[in-house]
């Protein structure tokens, strides 16, 4: 009998590539069924690829922007071709790029390049070429498992290779695979920057796996993350972007995967003892082979480019919306400001939210937030008796929208207390949903309820009862109580199920099921609401692929300090589309002190959201409520300096131009970030943390001519500038903390 585990990545694989297959056979049979086409259809053109098998290895695969080398070994070096020249971080060892591991111990593979099958491709991708290579163990003891590395390269994305690995148990006896390994990369600095130490590298880590960790990181000598992905991890985390990507300021590689689904498995990284950078994609198989049976591994890939992070996420968003991740296109009300009342925590009432009103219509706020606790229990969703007692939720959403506002609700779908657990808002008891409907309830290998974020319970998203209970939940936010869309925070992923009840194919398909429940509310939300805004929080950590497709408006979800700020607007507009709507969150979060575990929120700069090109948002409380509050209390002195910057956000709406991924990160000093809107370019920079910032700044992105510069935020006008064929206009400046341009004809 098979272990489960792992076994969604064989399952789900197979069924994500088997329902394209079915739709093409069906289209066979109905094209078969009636008479031939009178036009001709001209055939489609060659790819470009050329592939170049040498006696002895390696086999080479040019594209119009990078080379491929796949070595007998099964490494796989991606090299770059920009200007003449052959760029890589890649330094290939004695190991391959995959490993099987069995019973504990590693198995490496040496490929047959002579046998290798060469053959044009055509599919969700374009047109490319696709390699079958068949492969023998080196381990004699492992001659029964049989090996067959596929890698794919697609004329429309030459920077990218896909590969993936299957393993036929030929034998007479039965095969245990612990894990597989595919894309198993050492990355050296010191191949692409002169005198660099190997692990001189910035770094992309996609993983959602604790609060308040940067996921952009210069590494050190030290290094070690697992990365885990999918499921959810310890303390309710989970999730996460299945890529890790690293760069110098010449050259950078990523690698991951690219299926749909997510996938539970990890991408480590590791400074190794010589001190290069080891990476890899690890997938915990678990599971058993009977003969003749194949495991399939998924679609990693290896990634080759010039620049920072930015650029492999937008073009591993742009393969996964290829093979059908659909990105809608925000709701025009997206891009409004929005003020939260969290300032007020737990307890907020409707006289507190309302008594705002006067100061967001004076700065120009349209939209208001209902933040947590405002609930009796996880799970149920009503009113609190004591803070919102009758039909008072109610009628402070028609208050607000007398006054020309919207209004957003804050609630976490899928958490339920079970009377286990706790968290700082309130106690838990078991809620009705759980007593009505514990069939519904995730559990975990031992029976018990599973937890997640929260420590709360969970409703197994692949029940379909329970993606019609939160269809019923936002119609009655959104149709009943009249919200004009969502706040879902402490959104990460859930864990695997073993509930029999739920009679799961694998354990996975809980959280693949993720999606569904996020795709109903949104979709249902969009319905009533046309108009309504429906924002994903993953609090504190990088998003996840399940639910990513189906928001209005991303958020840089508790970001500590601007600098994260900054970092994950790019991260969003890299991944949604270099027009997305992407909030900023409070300002308040910009600049944060750690007093004992707690922080002290007292951050005023806007610069970093409107430079960046993301939504503003506050959280301050008004009139002043006492010394509680203090740390977020409106000031006569911020009062000035809140009105000031929300005018130049809703005067400028830089939110809704083109982001243009004109900078590297970690390299360009100062730090620089453009858009692009209406004929003109803005562009903001950032000073070092050590304080002002002396020198030029290149202006780049403009086509030939003259332009003039002004400072925005000051108001100065820093005359003209002009900018040729073949280099950016330069500026001598001066400044401390952020220069905001706008450049013009």
């Amino acid at each position: 009998m098979k272990a489960e585990g792992m076994r969604n990545s064989r399952f789900e694989v197979c069924r994500a590539r088997l329902f394209p297959l079915l739709a093409g056979v069906l289209l066979l049979s109905a094209a078969c069924s009636r008479p031939p086409a009178r036009t001709e259809t001209a055939a489609p053109e060659p790819s470009q690829i050329k592939v170049e098998v040498k006696p002895g290895g390696p086999i080479v695969l040019t594209t119009s922007a990078a080379e491929f080398q796949i070595l007998p070994s099964g490494y796989i070096q991606a090299s770059l071709l920009k200007d003449g020249q052959r760029l890589t971080l890649d330094e290939p060892g004695a190991g391959g790029s995959d490993v099987l591991v069995r019973d504990g111990k590693p198995v490496q593979f040496t490929l047959d390049l002579g046998a290798a099958k060469v053959q044009d491709s055509m599919g969700k991708l374009g047109r490319g070429k696709r390699l079958e290579i068949p492969a023998r163990a080196q381990d004699p003891s492992a001659s029964s498992v049989e090996r067959t590395l596929q890698v794919e390269v697609y004329d429309a994305f030459p920077t990218l290779l896909l590969s993936s690995a299957a393993y036929k148990n030929a034998g007479t006896e039965d095969i245990h695979i612990d894990s597989v390994i595919e894309q198993q990369h050492k990355f050296d600095a010191g191949l692409a920057q002169k005198n660099a130490k190997p692990y001189d590298l910035w770094s992309y880590l996609g993983a959602s796996y604790d609060w308040g960790k940067d996921d952009v990181v210069k590494l050190g000598r030290s290094f070690a993350q697992p990365n885990l992905m999918g499921a959810a991890v310890k303390g309710g985390y989970g999730g996460g972007i299945p890529v890790v990507a690293f760069w110098t300021g010449t050259v950078g590689e990523a690698v991951g995967h690219v299926e749909t689904l997510p996938l539970t498995l990890s991408l480590p990284v590791e400074v190794g003892a010589d001190g290069g950078v080891n990476a890899g994609v690890d997938i915990a198989a678990n599971t058993t082979l009977k003969p003749g049976e194949t495991y399939s591994t998924p679609r990693s890939f290896v990634a080759v480019y010039s620049g920072d992070f930015y650029e492999p996420l937008h073009l591993w968003s742009s393969v996964l919306q290829k093979e059908g991740w659909e990105i809608p296109k925000p709701s025009g009300e997206a891009y409004n400001v929005s003020w939260c009342g969290w300032g007020y925590e737990f307890n907020v009432t409707p006289a507190e939210m309302l008594g705002t009103v006067p100061k967001l219509k004076e700065f120009g706020i349209k939209w208001a937030t209902l933040d947590d606790r405002w609930f009796d229990t996880y799970g149920d969703w009503n009113a609190r008796s004591d803070t919102f007692p009758g039909d008072s939720i109610k009628k402070m959403t028609d208050d607000f929208h007398k006054q020309g506002l919207l209004v957003q609700l804050w609630w976490l779908p899928l958490g339920v207390e079970d009377g286990q657990g706790r968290w700082e808002s309130h106690k838990y008891i078991v809620s009705k949903i759980a007593q009505e409907h514990p069939e519904w309830l995730i559990l975990d290998k031992d029976g018990k309820h599973a937890r997640m974020t929260r420590d709360l319970a969970a409703l197994c998203p692949a029940v379909p009862e329970v993606q019609a209970y939160y269809k019923k939940l936002t119609e009655k936010f959104i149709g009943e109580w009249g919200f004009d869309g969502s706040k879902l925070d402490n959104i990460y992923s859930v864990p695997m199920c073993y509930n029999p009840a739920h009679h799961h194919k694998s354990p996975q398909d809980s959280v693949n099921a993720m999606a569904d429940v996020y795709k109903t509310i949104f979709q249902t939300s969009r319905a009533l609401k046309p108009e309504s805004v429906t924002q994903s929080c993953p609090c504190g950590t990088p998003p996840s692929l399940a639910w990513l497709p189906f928001i209005d408006q991303a958020v840089t979800a508790d970001p500590v300090g601007a600098v994260q700020v900054r970092r994950r607007i790019k991260m969003y507009k890299a991944l949604l589309g270099p027009e997305s709507a992407v909030y900023g969150d409070h300002v308040e979060l910009s600049a944060m002190d750690r007093i004992g575990n707690n922080w002290r929120e007292h951050g005023e700069d806007f610069a970093s959201t409107i430079g960046a090109g993301g939504v503003v948002g506050t959280k301050f409380v008004w009139p002043d409520p006492g010394p509680k509050y203090k740390a977020v209390a409106l000031t006569p002195e911020k009062e000035e300096h809140w009105k000031k910057w929300i005018g130049i956000y809703n005067q400028k709406m830089l939110s809704k131009g083109t982001f243009r991924n004109l900078y590297v990160y970690g390299y360009d000093t100062p730090e620089g970030y453009a858009i692009e809107k209406d004929g003109k370019m803005y562009y903001a920079f950032f000073a070092p943390s050590a304080g002002p910032w002396k020198g030029e700044v290149d202006l780049r992105g403009l086509r030939p001519g003259s332009y003039h510069v002004t400072d925005y935020d000051q108001g100065k006008d820093l005359g003209t500038v002009e900018a040729t064929a073949d280099a950016a206009p330069r500026l001598k400046t001066e400044f401390k903390d952020h220069l905001l341009l706008e450049v013009s004809r």
